[in-house]
């Protein structure tokens, strides 16, 4: 490492000059890892440099680590609140895990990539999450060009790794990849135009495959959680002639676990039909809680918060979902398959009824939305039955402000949060049954037109946002 420690010892004095000229470059990565890491957690950063990028992730405790003692000095002037350290990162041991890992522009610069990623997995926790960003080969003969023009200095790279060549990697040292995503495709700004071609164009086919960088999140390889204690959230309003049906037919589970009623203010008696339930089955720990807000969104998020229990499912209270399905995805969940699993009921054949025409071709077209948005395969976007951990959950909501609260029915919420949070979203399919009381309370054009608009949002703010340079 002698000769890349004398270069970036050398360099220190000169980065503040070639950052300027490259600005809009560096401020487009500092954006992209700060979208990748939420404010508030711990960071520790590998091949810090000058610390800027650290900085962006506005970490409760920030460490960087960087070979070069003048690059650690630079960043300890710039940003004092942040710890910074001498150290080679394929050596390092900080005595302790991070809920992220940062590898920005390092992989280039490795001598032992394997023993780099074990350093890694070394300092994570089975939730943490690893985020590698590196150039693409692509664009090699430019950067070389670019080097000789002097548009931007002339550095020692070792090595040009493909992000299949990091996802196997990774996969070696103990990881599996969640996402994989590419971003820039002008690293320069030009007004009006470098918003257009980095926010839109590099979205698409097939200019998505000329950008300039490559975007890696990587999760430790699942371990099984154990027997963890659930609860089931069951939102309903007018509701009452399922109520009986739902506490008859849900299952046990291997751990504790409680029947939580969020009623919706209902026209019918479903309130007192689930105290009817409850008298019937003190066996059982059932318990009913009125929502004060409005929605089935905000009558999950009701429940979560009154949840006593380390898994939390929700079940509908149409019983279009079967309550015997609600194992499989405690049993998805707790093998480490994945941290947030959602039904999808388009594996299956429909029953006759069950779902109008047009709700199955605008749940098709939800699901190709979300996966270009997110990267992650969901095949049905808007079904009401998910499962994850109180702690996964408790993550989505300290990061909900960048989506803001605006989903009425909480499936937008919890799949965009945990697909930013770069949590494993896993389908689990399940036969969707024609409501046999009552009446739906979704109305296809006006709550349609409402979905339109929060795909179009996270759209923006997952794809557009964090390539549009804010001043």
């Amino acid at each position: 490492m002698t000769g890349l420690t004398e270069f970036f010892d050398a360099f220190a004095a000169d980065e503040p000059r070639w950052r300027r000229r490259n600005r809009t470059y560096h401020r487009l990565i500092e954006q992209l890892v700060a979208f990748h890491v939420p404010p508030g957690r711990t960071v520790l950063e590998l091949g810090c440099g000058s610390g800027d990028v650290l900085a962006a992730t506005r970490p409760a405790t920030g460490v960087g680590v960087d070979l070069s003692s003048q690059m650690v000095e630079l960043a300890r002037e710039r940003h004092p609140g942040l710890d910074f350290r001498v150290g080679d990162a394929e050596q390092f041991h900080a005595g302790r895990s991070f809920d992220y890992v940062v590898l920005s522009d390092l992989v280039p610069y490795a001598t032992d990539l394997l023993a780099l990623f074990a350093r890694v997995r070394e300092h994570c926790e089975h939730d943490s999450r690893v985020i590698v960003h590196s150039y693409s080969r692509v664009w090699r003969p430019l950067i070389r060009l670019a080097e000789r023009l002097r548009l931007k200095p002339r550095k020692p790279l070792r090595n040009w790794v493909s992000s299949e060549d990091v996802a196997n990697l990774l996969y070696l040292s103990d990881f599996e990849v969640v996402r994989t995503s590419r971003a820039i495709l002008l690293p320069k700004r030009i007004p009006l135009l470098s918003a257009f071609v980095n926010g839109v164009l590099a979205n698409l086919w097939p200019f998505r495959h000329l950008c300039l960088t490559y975007w890696v999140v990587a999760r430790p390889r699942p371990r099984r959680l154990g027997e963890l204690p659930v609860t089931v959230v069951c939102p309903c309003r007018n509701e009452q002639g399922h109520v009986p049906d739902i506490v008859r037919r849900l299952p046990e589970f291997p751990a504790a676990s409680e029947l939580l009623f969020v009623e919706g203010g209902s026209s019918d008696d479903t309130l007192g039909e689930i105290e009817r339930q409850i008298a019937a089955h003190p066996e059982r720990d059932i318990r009913v809680m009125q929502q004060r807000g409005k929605g089935k969104g905000d009558a999950v998020r009701e429940g979560f918060a009154a949840a006593k229990h380390d898994i939390l499912m929700i079940l509908d209270g149409d019983l279009s979902v079967a309550p015997e399905d609600l194992p499989k995805f405690y049993g998805a969940l707790v093998d480490g398959s994945a941290e947030l699993v959602n039904g999808s009921r388009l594996v299956y054949d429909l029953e006759p009824g069950a779902m109008r025409f047009l709700n199955t071709l605008g749940n098709r077209l939800f699901s190709i939305v979300f996966k270009s948005t997110t990267g992650q395969d969901v095949k049905d976007t808007l079904c009401g039955t998910k499962v994850l951990t109180r702690r996964s959950y408790e993550q989505i909501a300290q990061a909900r402000e960048y989506f803001g609260d605006f989903d009425p029915f909480g499936d937008f919420d919890l799949l965009y949060g945990a697909a930013r949070l770069g949590l494993r979203i896993v389908d689990l399919p399940v036969r969707y049954g024609a409501r046999v009381y009552g009446q739906t309370n979704i109305s296809r054009f006006r709550h349609g037109w409402l979905l339109a608009r929060m795909a179009a949002f996270a759209y923006w703010q997952f794809r557009i946002r964090p390539v549009v340079l804010r001043r």
